[in-house]
């Protein structure tokens, strides 16, 4: 097959997945969808859950293992669409619907990468691809769950949309239950350790507290305060105030390392991490696939938002057409020539570094 045959198939098989609802643990449709691509290329492929998964031909296990992942699950529609989230409609030049840009664009992208390759014997990589699922809510069955099942890979491209340029490195994320204690009482009475009051000076101290160690390709770490719950009627003072902190970590530091400085230097009488296993991601700028890709002219830069690479302990590089500012928001879409273009960057990638 030639690139543009898959170039036109890739975008039909996007058309079918933006008309069948994905919702992350709903994605049941959208992989017989893929299937069907996998089956129409002879392309031996499994199945695991909703993700769905094949290796080259000419799989040879003294090689290392190169992942090609992205995912086929999407968010609900935001409540701003003009356009019907589940019809793909094509006008001027863009390709609108929901799961077209997040990351419907890269995934069939990749998988038309990956059937270029897929007959190709003597490749310096093997090749695995996983279109996978759950990845917008985290989900405990998406490309974490593969990871044992797979081959062990080396080093893995995740399709996210980035304009095709290179995300070298990518933000990890912990988010925090904190809790500021105070004393209840009835509003009537006096009472100088009101918690409402005392979360005046611990939000102080989120808002002015700094990491030390910045990071080149992403900078200084993020925290944010992003709820506050407390009290049940107008004449109680509560006991204590709830607070929920993001952090966005760098690759400077792991999800441990931040937890612990949090717990032992923030003055909330309990903060707790819902879980520490999306950690922040990079690859080495001299790795092949970076200096072949800013060899074609893409350029380099440190990701603020959070992908799959999160599950994965290899290097990892966030890579694929589309806008990363589209994605979901109301009327989502990708140009059609951006899949088009995705496609010739991703085959010349690979083509640098895996042909022999």
């Amino acid at each position: 097959m030639t690139p543009q045959e898959l170039k036109i198939d890739a975008i039909n098989l996007l058309k079918q997945l933006i008309e069948t609802q994905s919702f992350s643990s709903e994605e049941d449709q959208t992989a017989l969808h893929i299937e069907a691509w996998f089956k129409n290329y002879n392309i031996d492929y499994k199945r695991t859950q909703n993700n769905v998964w094949a290796v080259n031909k000419y799989f040879d296990a003294s090689k290392p293992t190169l992942l090609l992942n992205s995912h086929h699950d999407t968010v609900k529609p935001n409540s701003k669409y003009t356009k019907d989230p589940f019809k793909a409609i094509v006008e001027d030049g863009k390709l609108y619907g929901l799961g077209s840009n997040d990351a419907g664009g890269c995934l069939v992208s990749l998988i038309a990468t990956f059937t270029y390759f897929y007959n190709t014997e003597n490749l310096k990589y093997n090749l695995v691809i996983v279109a996978s699922a759950e990845e917008e809510s985290s989900g405990p069955n998406g490309l974490n769950s593969m990871l044992p099942i797979i081959p062990k890979v080396e080093v893995a491209i995740v399709g996210e949309p980035t304009l095709m340029n290179l995300a070298i490195a990518e933000k990890g994320l912990v988010v925090f239950d904190a809790v500021v204690e105070g004393t209840p009482s009835h509003a009537a009475h006096p009472n100088d350790n009101n918690a409402i009051y005392n979360t005046i000076e611990v939000l102080k101290w989120f808002k002015d507290f700094k990491f030390e160690k910045s990071s080149e390709a992403l900078g200084d770490v993020k925290l944010t305060v992003t709820q506050i719950n407390a009290g049940s009627q107008h004449n109680v003072v509560p006991g204590h105030v709830d607070l929920v902190v993001d952090v966005r970590v760098n690759d400077a530091y792991s999800n441990a390392e931040i937890a612990k400085i949090l717990q032992d230097q923030s003055p909330c009488a309990s903060i707790k991490p819902r879980s520490l296993r999306l950690n922040s991601s990079s690859i080495p700028v001299d790795h092949p696939l970076v200096k072949e890709g800013v060899a074609m002219g893409r350029t380099t830069y440190g990701s603020p938002t959070l992908s799959d690479q999160a599950v994965l302990s290899c290097p990892s590089l966030k890579l694929g057409p589309g806008d990363s500012t589209r994605s979901h928001s109301a009327d989502e879409f990708i140009y059609l020539n951006e899949i088009e273009e995705g496609i010739d960057i991703y085959i010349e990638l690979l083509n640098r570094v895996i042909v022999e």
